[in-house]
């Protein structure tokens, strides 16, 4: 067994008991650790035996608690071994977390570690700052409570960094939302305050010389939104004196270092050592620090906080004025009752503050006396002078610091309500120094309330815990130091008996000590010395301290001159009269704790002691209503040295700083404590085969404890844990160490016997087979061994050679290598940065483009809707003002008298036209007689062109076979007519019938909207109609000035007779088209009688016959002209016809005025159409309002009385309408006589015309008839193409009208019809049939877009389509895009594919915690842009598409920038997906990966310490296996492949997650000393084997996540590798390649025996054998002005 016993050197020394200790023995054989003897002496009086000493395995703990032994010794060398050897400079004591200070920069603060703590509970990790930092963060958002972090030490342990850190955790963790950055205002304070409030001591060179509390708050959220600091007794007498090595504060040597700077020569500052407030300590530098660049740091901190360049510079002032006022000398005057003062510093002192030089110089020498009766002036001596200047510079400092704190607070004040906070207290921790004075008193009465409220907060938790695990309660007695505080604060204590003595007018500190002695010389803790009548010694928790009373009175009343204030607040800078040096400004802050008395107010007053009790009180009352975590600072030695540890001085510190007395409490109860899952893992080799059979752990483990353990009082079974008292764990490692050894022992033997057994045999047989070969062969054997050896001496001097050369080539390869990757990254870089700023460039020029494109089209739409409301509202004024006018009868008078004279004129031009006939005969008889002589010339040159031109027979014969073709595709047209006609007439006399048995009064208004619509839509086809015979008629027209150009070259004489025919046969068409066109409107006109009868707008309709009418007779004017105008022209011609060019005149004459008269007469047709449609709109409006006001005001009841009124009015308006129809008819029968006069002269001339022409030659005559017939076949294509035009609009507006009235029967039949056709839809079966004609297009409305995009992305499950296409939201979106991109509409495509962006970014934004919901979108948003790329129509994309997948590209438009933004946005949603399963994984990672035990039986754990059951921990079970990881693997892999995603997606998505999986494993097994051991190696092995083979099982070996797992691999194999030898370390290093050096090196470190059959790593030490004086310097190395000492 092993032991402590005491040591003088090193406090406690390790002990071997060699020799048994019998109950009487007066001493106790101990072997040292130097292997010297030892006899140890025993108090057999008290039976006292030295302290035990835990195993092996349990050295090295994190967590003191979870020691067996737990006593000061242990604990010592527990920090010892963590600080020296494996460099941890945090470990665990219950709920304290004990820092020391390594005096070194260490990398475990860097942003990547506070990520690792985020996050994790407190006892899965290392100890550190962060840790505590976390737990306090969750257990403010779990529990709603405020926390607090209470950080103590001694000056130079490390406080101030370990605050800072802890605010820098919970600003990273909590950072603000807002723009505010209210979190870098919080850590931006710490440089200010440590510049204003630290200062160099003899331990160290950056100590805090005062107290502070920061609160920093929290929203509901837990986001930081403000902070608010608190400081306690600044120790203001630095400011004028400083001991021997020590400095003033920062602030006034970084003023100073930076006194050259332009804007502070105002400022008169020279060096620190010029000043006697700065030079009192000798040196005025630190070694490290550069003043000047700290105090731009400090300018940067008060800028960031929003102190005003004004304000600094004020403070910069005083801080210079206060260095000038301590370099005032005074001179001795009147035998030294009174001073002048005969300096410079003076002048600056007050010019710096404004104030008046004469009145300063006055009251600075003197001071002012009040009695009852007058008022003196006194002058005062030298010393008291230099006092009152220490004071007043004290005072000045003591008022800026507080101006100063005030606007931090200012700075980081918020509006937001704060939920809760988290504060962290960086105070001063137990001083005791060789001189003690009213400061170091008031430090340890703070730490003596401090660590009462420790004790109880642990006396708290040890409670708390017994009771939840329901084991029997027992008293713990612990240290009260109550009474040592009521000696303190108490009525007439220490603080009272003071405050009593300052009030007194000559009180003195040796009254004060002497009131000391008389009231407390009985009590306890208080003792007076026996050298000294002016010293006190008071017995604190941690030692006692003697105070010496000397200037305890003058710091406790902390007086100031009213004299020198008041000239102080008469200062000309505002800042330094209102704001800094006035104490009213100060009188609401609570935390200014130092207050400024005045003589004026005596009576009033608050001394500094009062005023200390009270904060304190206020700080022990937040304290008390948060939830506080304790960290203590421990300083390993006195020279500041890095990792060098003085057993004395830490045990020191661990007794002031409340420690032991943690430990005390612990090991009073049950210190060591067990999870039966831990223990049954731990302990099983101890249990019995039928033991472990059964399935009740608990139950397991109690019958071990009672057969192992006798005595019932050493452990407690609770719910969830065994308690066992201290050295019961200890006992039980022993004994399962016992257990193992005899096992080890039976193998051993049993192998080895084996072993030898078996090597025997095979050494004799051996030798046998050896010596009857090897005599033989001796000789031979030695000359090929020489033969082989030279060989060999060949062979290595060539390798040797060939090894160098291949490693010089290497390595300049590699560097080679490593210069061309670097300049490739500096070049990428450079170019990265500019196209990031070009697509930064095109994106705002884009989006401004398009805010300004929107804004232009929202005005100009607000504008057309103006407009058309304004327009509308006038036409319709004018409609009812014609409406009103054609009702009236004088209207319908004058059109009556029109029409008379209309047909009186048409008459007369009747009468004018047979005059004209009969001249046009006479002229016609004139012109043969003329043209006789002409025949003989044309016969000649028709036999001319007959020898040209033989071929025109066959032209002829081609012309005759196309005309029966056309005569039989005519008569086909007319029998399909005649089968659609009559089709037509029987579907529209059953839909009549059907119609008139069902329709309603409702239902007729409804057919008659339909009705007027579908008239619009026929009036709309005619228009189009009418358009593409004006285009036939002009390419008929250019047709025939071909033929004409031809035909001139020919001949002249046929030219001009062939002229006269045409111009005669295109006036017979032209009748021919006038009488179709009028037949047309005839019909239509009877169609719109008959739907006036049903809509019943005969008014209106008649207006439409008075338009026909008037077209009628203007078409037959335009005729009547235009055969005048042939008359003349023929006249002319006759009289002029030996001159061809006025014929040709002639015919250009008669063919303008055709085309003018068939441009007027298009003019007059679309005046008709839109008169027709203005007209019917009209009509349609009146009978939409009679609907609609009939469906508002007709009841159900009175529906028939109105439909039967509707009938009688129906009767009457047919009436009246068949009466107008017979005059129209008659009207049109007249109009008919007239025009079939007209075609019976246009006859005749044709014939006389033809009789003309039997008289010419033959030749002429075949050649006349030949264009003859050209023309007649020409005119009948015209005609068969128009009726073939006319039938195919027929049967398309049939085809519409039928299912019109289908859909009307379908919505009027029964309900009872309605269930029987759905009964035979369920009955049926589901067949799709495929539509013939889908060109891969979809359609919709622009209105429909909203709809689409809620049905198609918004409101759509995946599971909806799951059993479809995967990915067919991308489809049906690149179908609609293909159709906006065919009808070339831009706004649609672009209106759809932002709409689709947009949805797909709403969608996932609500559901940014589900991975089927994110898988599914990222799925589709790669297949919609692979879509755009695969038909865009780049060569690129389509090398894979077959030939009818190249028909389905885009056509018109290109969209490249939609593919990039795509782009962006699948990247975005991939970075969500891997977020979400990162989150869910996570979690499980540690607990599956590195805690679980897959293999039974091989985990050997350690006992755990009071962090592992911290209240930041669940209740319940949170660890995970590794099945529950590959179960969700297995649900990622299958959603994604489920939902189409691209298998590159899915090996990138799986080689990430696997990535994380090896990082947040190895990182937990970096930062974990309990799972750095061989049997987690093996469990890790195995574990990642499991993983390889998921990987395999889903074929997704080929996409690299195999390769993330290597560092993890190569992780557990050094956890499983011997750690020995050099050999071993050479093992290691061509192992373990993919880890770097700092984490093998920090495995190593962390490695942990599972039992004492393994042994722990250790470094060790290679000293050198070179002696110094044998070095020798070579000239190379330039080093000549070195000089040997």
């Amino acid at each position: 067994a092993f032991v402590w016993i005491p040591d003088p050197d090193e406090v406690w020394r390790s002990a071997e008991i060699i020799k048994d200790y019998k109950e009487g023995d007066e001493s106790l054989h101990l072997k040292l650790e130097d292997e010297t003897l030892y006899e140890y002496p025993v108090d057999l009086q008290g039976n006292e035996l030295p302290l035990l000493r835990n195993p092996d395995i349990l050295v090295g703990e994190n967590d003191l608690t979870a020691l067996s032994y737990l006593h000061e010794p242990a604990v010592l060398h527990n920090l010892k071994v963590r600080f020296l050897e494996s460099n941890h400079i945090y470990t665990y004591c219950g709920i304290v977390l004990v820092a020391i200070n390594p005096y070194e920069q260490l990398p475990i603060y860097e942003e990547d570690v506070i990520y690792a703590y985020s996050g994790q509970n407190v006892g899965d990790m290392d100890p550190h700052i962060f840790a505590v930092a976390e737990e306090a963060y969750k257990q403010m958002a779990r529990d709603e409570k405020n926390q607090s972090i209470i950080v103590s030490g001694e000056s130079g342990a490390g406080k101030t960094i370990s605050a800072k850190y802890a605010m820098r955790f919970l600003a990273t963790v909590g950072g603000s939302p807002s723009e505010t950055n209210i979190e870098a205002k919080v850590l931006a304070s710490s440089p200010i305050m440590e510049a204003i409030g630290n200062a160099k001591t003899t331990r160290n060179d950056n100590s805090s010389r005062f107290g502070k509390y920061i609160q920093i708050g929290f929203d509901k959220r837990y986001h930081i939104i403000g902070a608010n600091l608190r400081t306690y007794l600044l120790e203001k007498s630095r400011v004028v004196f400083q001991a021997e090595d020590e400095r003033n504060y920062h602030i006034f040597y970084q003023l100073c270092a930076s006194a050259n700077l332009p804007e502070f020569k105002d400022l008169a500052l020279t060096c620190a050592e010029d000043f006697f407030y700065t030079s009192q300590g000798g040196d005025t530098s630190i070694s490290g620090v550069d003043d000047a660049d700290d105090f731009e740091k400090t300018r940067h901190a008060f800028t960031l906080l929003g102190v005003k360049e004004s304000h600094q510079m004020t403070i910069f002032r005083i801080i210079a004025a206060i260095l000038h006022l301590g370099n005032l000398e005074f001179q001795a005057e009147q035998g030294g009752e009174a001073c002048s003062i005969l300096d410079e510093h003076l002048n600056n002192f007050c010019s710096l503050l404004g104030v008046e030089h004469s009145q300063m110089q006055h009251w600075l020498c003197h001071r002012k006396l009040v009695t009852t009766a007058e008022t003196y002036v006194k002058t005062m001596s030298p010393q008291l002078v230099v006092n009152a200047r220490n004071s007043l510079a004290k005072h000045i400092y003591a008022q800026l610091f507080k101006w100063i704190v005030q606007h931090i607070n200012k700075a980081l004040h918020t509006t937001v309500k704060q939920h809760s906070f988290i504060g962290v207290l960086d105070i001063y921790g137990f001083e005791t120094f060789e001189v003690n004075s009213f400061e170091q008193f008031c430090i340890n009465y703070a730490n003596e309330k401090l660590q009462q409220q420790f004790n109880l907060h642990v006396f708290k938790l040890e409670q708390e815990e017994y009771m939840k695990e329901g084991i029997p309660w027992t008293l713990i007695d612990f240290y009260d130091n109550q009474p040592c505080i009521d000696l303190i604060e108490a009525k007439l204590g220490v603080l009272d008996l003071l405050d009593e003595e300052c009030k007194v007018p000559k009180g003195t500190d040796q009254n004060w000590a002497q009131k000391l002695y008389d009231r407390h010389a009985g009590s306890q803790h208080f003792q007076k010395p026996r050298m000294s009548n002016t010293s006190f010694v008071i017995l604190h928790f941690a030692d006692k301290v003697e105070y010496q009373s000397e200037g305890f009175l003058e710091k406790n009343r902390d007086t100031v001159y009213e004299e020198q204030i008041n000239i102080l607040k008469a200062s000309k800078v505002k800042a330094v009269s209102r704001e800094i040096i006035s104490t009213a400004a100060f009188q609401n802050v609570s935390f200014v704790l130092v207050p400024v008395i005045k003589a004026a107010s005596k009576e009033h007053k608050k001394t500094v002691g009062h005023q200390f009790r009270n904060s304190l009180r206020l700080l022990m009352e937040t304290l008390n209503a948060t939830t506080p975590h304790y960290v203590r600072c421990i300083k390993p030695n006195d020279k500041n040295l890095p990792f060098k540890f003085d057993p004395k001085r830490v045990v020191q510190q661990l007794r002031a700083c409340g420690v032991l007395e943690t430990i005390r409490i612990s090991a009073a109860g049950f210190p060591s404590r067990w999870s039966y899952h831990d223990f049954f893992n731990r302990y099983r080799v101890l249990m019995k085969k039928r033991d472990l059979s059964k399935y009740d752990k608990k139950q397991i483990c109690q019958t071990l404890l009672e057969d192992l353990i006798k005595d019932p009082d050493k452990f407690q079974v609770g719910r969830t844990k065994i308690f066992f008292r201290s050295g019961q764990v200890a006992y039980l490692e022993k004994v399962r160490a016992a257990k193992l050894r005899a096992a080890t022992i039976m193998i051993q033997k049993t192998v080895r016997g084996w072993l030898q057994r078996a090597k025997y045999k095979r050494l004799r047989q051996a030798a046998i087979i050896i010596q009857r070969y090897t005599r033989g062969h001796l000789a031979r054997r030695l000359a090929e061994h020489r033969r082989r050896t030279r060989a060999a001496i060949i062979f290595q001097k060539q390798y040797r050679m060939l090894r160098i050369l291949r490693a010089f080539q290497r390595v300049r390869n590699a560097t080679i290598t490593i210069q061309a990757f670097a300049r490739g990254m500096f070049a990428r870089r450079i170019y990265h940065k500019i196209l990031a700023e070009h697509k930064a460039t095109i994106l705002q020029k884009y989006a401004r483009g398009w805010l300004a494109r929107t804004h232009f089209h929202r005005i100009r739409g607000a504008t057309i809707v103006l407009q058309c409301y304004y327009r509308r509202m006038k036409a319709r004024q004018e409609l009812k003002a014609l409406k009103i006018e054609a009702r009236s009868a004088q209207h319908l008078k004058k059109l009556n008298i029109g029409m008379e004279n209309k047909v009186v004129q048409l008459q007369r031009k009747i009468d004018e036209q047979n005059k004209e006939y009969k001249l046009l005969n006479e002229q016609l008889s004139a012109l043969t007689s003329a043209h006789s002589s002409e025949v003989e010339k044309l016969k000649k040159e028709l036999v001319q062109y007959q020898q040209s031109h033989q071929g025109d027979g066959s032209q002829l014969v081609s012309f005759q076979e196309e005309l029966e073709h056309l005569r039989l595709e005519l008569e086909k047209a007319h029998g399909e007519r005649k089968v659609v006609e009559d089709s037509y007439v029987k579907e529209k006399d059953l839909l009549r019938k059907v119609r008139l048995s069902r329709l309603t009064l409702y239902e007729l208004s409804q057919s008659m909207i339909e009705e007027n619509s579908q008239m619009k839509k026929e009036l709309e086809e005619e228009r189009s109609r009418y358009q593409s015979l004006v285009k036939e008629y002009s390419r008929l027209e250019q047709a025939y000035d071909n033929l004409q150009e031809e035909m001139t070259v020919i001949k002249v004489g046929v030219e001009k007779a062939a002229m006269d025919m045409t111009v005669f046969l295109k006036l017979q068409k032209r009748v021919r088209d006038l009488e179709q066109e009028r037949k047309k409107l005839q019909t239509q006109l009877e169609k719109k009688e008959q739907e006036s009868k049903k809509s019943q707008v005969g008014d209106v309709f008649s207006l439409i016959l008075i338009f026909h009418r008037q077209e009628l007779e203007s078409e037959n004017k335009k005729l009547k002209n235009e055969l005048n105008e042939l008359r003349k022209a023929i006249a002319d011609r006759a009289t002029q016809n030996n001159s061809s060019s006025d014929v040709q005149d002639s015919y250009n004459l008669l063919l303008n005025q055709l085309k003018s008269a068939n441009e007027e007469l298009e003019v007059r047709k679309e005046e008709v159409l839109i008169l027709r449609t203005q007209i019917m709109k009209a009509a349609q409006q009146k009978g939409t309002g009679k609907i609609t006001v009939i469906e508002r005001h007709i009841g159900q009841e009175d529906a028939i009385e109105a439909y039967q009124g509707m009938c009688e009015t129906n009767r009457l308006l047919e009436a009246q309408l068949q009466d107008q129809r017979r005059e129209h008819e008659e009207e049109v029968e007249a109009l008919k006589n007239q025009v079939d006069a007209i075609k019976e002269e246009m006859e005749k001339q044709q014939q006389a015309l033809l009789q003309t022409t039997l008289q010419l030659s033959p030749e002429v005559q075949v050649e006349f008839g030949i264009q003859q017939e050209i023309t007649r076949l020409t005119n009948e294509n015209l005609d068969l193409k128009e009726m073939l035009e006319n039938l195919e609009n027929n049967e398309k507006k049939l085809n519409k009208q039928l299912k019109i009235y289908m859909k009307k029967v379908k919505d009027f039949e029964g309900d009872s019809a309605v269930e029987r056709s759905q009964h035979e839809r369920k009955m049926q079966a589901a067949v799709q049939r495929k539509e013939k004609d889908f060109q891969g297009m979809l359609e919709y409305y622009k209105e429909d877009e909203p709809l689409l995009i809620r049905n198609l992305i918004t409101d759509l499950k995946p599971q909806a389509v799951s059993a479809t296409v995967p990915c067919l939201p991308a489809y049906i979106l690149y179908m609609c895009i293909r159709h906006a991109d065919y009808i070339n509409d831009d706004q649609k495509v672009h209106s759809l594919l932002t709409s689709t962006i947009n949805g797909v970014k709403k969608v996932l934004k609500k559901h940014n915690e589900d991975f089927e919901m994110t898988s599914f979108w990222l799925a589709n948003t790669c297949r919609l842009l692979h879509c755009l790329k695969q038909y865009s129509g780049d060569a690129g994309f389509m090398t894979q598409n077959t030939p009818k997948q190249n028909e389905h590209c885009l056509k018109n438009f290109d969209l490249t920038e939609y593919r990039q933004v795509l782009s962006h946005l699948s990247i975005q949603i991939y970075q969500q997906l891997i977020k979400i399963a990162e989150g869910i994984l996570q979690p499980m990672i540690a607990s599956a990966v590195l805690e679980n035990e897959s293999i039974q039986g091989l985990s050997g754990v350690k006992p755990m310490g009071y962090r592992n059951r911290s209240s930041s921990m669940a209740d319940g079970d949170s660890s995970y296996s590794l099945d529950a990881i590959i179960r969700q693997l297995n649900v990622f892999h299958s959603i994604m492949c489920d939902q189409g995603l691209d298998p590159e997606i899915v090996q990138q998505v799986f080689k990430q997650l696997f990535y994380m999986i090896s990082a947040v494993a190895l990182n937990n097994l970096l930062l974990r000393k309990d799972v750095c051991s061989w049997s987690t190696g093996m469990q890790l092995r195995f574990n990642i084997s499991q993983l390889e083979e998921w990987l395999h099982g889903k074929n997704l070996q080929q996409s690299g996540a195999a390769q993330t797992l290597e560092p993890l691999i190569q992780a557990a194999q050094l956890l499983q590798l011997k750690k020995k030898t050099s050999e071993d370390a050479e093992a290691i290093c061509s192992l373990c390649t993919s880890l770097t050096t700092q984490q093998i090196v920090k495995i190593l470190n962390l490695y942990t025996p599972m039992n004492e059959f393994e042994e722990a790593v250790k470094w060790r030490r290679n000293p050198s054998s070179i002696t110094m004086d044998s070095i020798h310097l070579p000239a190379s190395l330039n080093l000549e002005f070195l000089k040997k000492v």
